[in-house]
């Protein structure tokens, strides 16, 4: 629970100000009552994240005049006033300038709470876009796994405690939460980071090709071997070699990656020359390569020789209060690189934050944030929320094709746009896939990186 939203309350009559404090703290508020202005504003500043309620006519300083002065600490800083019918014009003129409202003598207490309470709403608002702002600014690349729950927490200090030994390592994650950016932190933090971090993804290879990736070939080895590749094993020696969804790696590459992992040494395609290597490896997996259901074809051994040290990457449906920081992160990288302006934290916004599963992880949060940089997420609420007002009056099959175009949606942003990992994830046949495209008017290119077709 959020704590009580901070008053300060000024008036020079004591008796109102006595009673406006009680009626404040009844509705749930924290009150600071002054009955001379001058002694109030040594309690306000920038950082206030309150809200002001104060009379017009004062002694010393009037309301007007108080208002110039918080107006000078903070524009955004609320400050109701509470004027009498002689004082309106002032009000208004005030208003014109930026105060948030003004309350007529004498008035009710709906009317005030509901005033206070709108305009306490409106602070937070502003502090948190504030903090994001702030926090987002300090998240540099250089800094990456962003996150103040306590598992992100753990995970960042487990990170310094291993990054500076030799020590091979096992990364479990589910898509998109950001493997690759623990492994490259682990070499960053590393005494190997003057050498290479070298990435693989054993996913995206057939496997007459991988071999030649890893261990390297000589001239004429092969087929097309036209001359002499070095492979990533190598080329990773006295740094880091970061092998991404190891799960798909071919069996027979397996049992050469077990040999490389207990002599620390590499055999070229077409050679018997045995190359020493100074070796790091961090392994990746989406799946849980400890359980023997899900390992399937996956060497058991190569798994446990693999398994020195396990981290486990949280998913984002799991640290949801990390969501609105991430979301600032992405929103401000992508704000720099479309010359945009920052989307303020609005209330749906938040909200949808929050409720979103998130199955793509961070890569289609980051997603998210482009695309509300670029002001569409606006038209895809707007749509939702009008969606969800007639779902009541839709037919079954209009039902379903609604269901089924935003499952497209996601699984496109979960994988980056590509067309081969949506097409096994949804099950569907490639032309099916197009076709449903079509229909709903989905742009698959807007899921790619930066717009690009893959």
């Amino acid at each position: 629970m959020s704590k009580p939203a901070s008053i300060v309350l000024i008036d020079n009559d004591r008796d109102l100000l006595m009673a406006t404090r009680q009626t404040l703290e009844l509705a749930g508020f924290t009150v600071e009552a002054f009955d001379n202005p001058l002694e109030a504003l040594k309690r306000i500043n920038a950082d206030f994240e309150g809200v002001i309620v104060t009379d017009i006519r004062m002694p010393h300083l009037d309301g007007h005049e108080l208002f110039a002065r918080v107006r000078a600490m903070d524009g955004e800083l609320p400050v109701i006033l509470v004027t009498g019918h002689g004082d309106i014009a002032m009000a208004v003129d005030a208003m014109k300038s930026g105060a948030y409202d003004f309350i007529t003598k004498p008035f009710s207490t709906e009317r005030l709470v509901q005033t206070v309470q709108r305009a306490a709403g409106m602070r937070r608002l502003v502090m948190e876009n504030r903090a994001l702002r702030q926090a987002a600014h300090s998240a540099q690349d250089g800094l990456p796994l962003i996150g103040q729950t306590p598992a992100m927490e753990r995970l960042r200090r487990t990170l310094r405690q291993i990054a500076d030994t030799d020590v091979d390592v096992l990364i479990v994650g589910e898509t998109g939460s950001g493997k690759e950016v623990v492994a490259s932190l682990l070499h960053q933090w590393s005494r190997r980071a003057k050498g290479h971090f070298v990435a693989l993804n054993c996913g995206t290879l057939p496997d007459s090709m991988i071999e030649s990736e890893l261990f390297g070939h000589e001239a004429g080895a092969f087929t097309g071997a036209q001359k002499k590749r070095v492979g990533r094993i190598e080329h990773s020696s006295g740094g880091t070699l970061f092998l991404d969804e190891i799960e798909s790696m071919p069996l027979s590459t397996q049992v050469q990656m077990l040999r490389v992992l207990e002599m620390r040494e590499v055999t070229p395609l077409g050679t018997n020359e045995v190359r020493p290597v100074d070796l790091r490896i961090v392994a990746a997996a989406k799946i849980d390569l400890g359980n023997p259901r899900e390992r399937g074809d996956f060497r058991e051994d190569l798994y446990y020789r693999l398994n020195v040290v396990t981290l486990a990457i949280p998913p984002v449906r799991e640290r949801k209060a990390d969501i609105p920081l991430l979301f600032a992160h992405f929103a401000q990288r992508a704000a720099e690189r479309f010359r945009r302006e920052v989307p303020a934290m609005t209330p749906a916004l938040e909200r949808h934050l929050l409720d979103h599963d998130w199955p793509g992880n961070v890569r289609e949060l980051s997603h998210f944030a482009e695309r509300a940089v670029l002001g569409l997420h606006v038209a895809e609420n707007e749509a939702v929320v009008a969606e969800a007002a007639s779902f009541d009056d839709l037919s079954l099959p209009e039902r379903v094709d609604m269901f089924e175009a935003e499952t497209i949606r996601q699984t496109l942003s979960r994988f980056d746009g590509d067309v081969r990992q949506t097409l096994e994830a949804l099950k569907i046949p490639r032309k099916t896939f197009y076709d449903k495209l079509q229909r709903y008017g989905i742009v698959r290119k807007e899921f790619s990186p930066g717009g690009e077709v893959s």
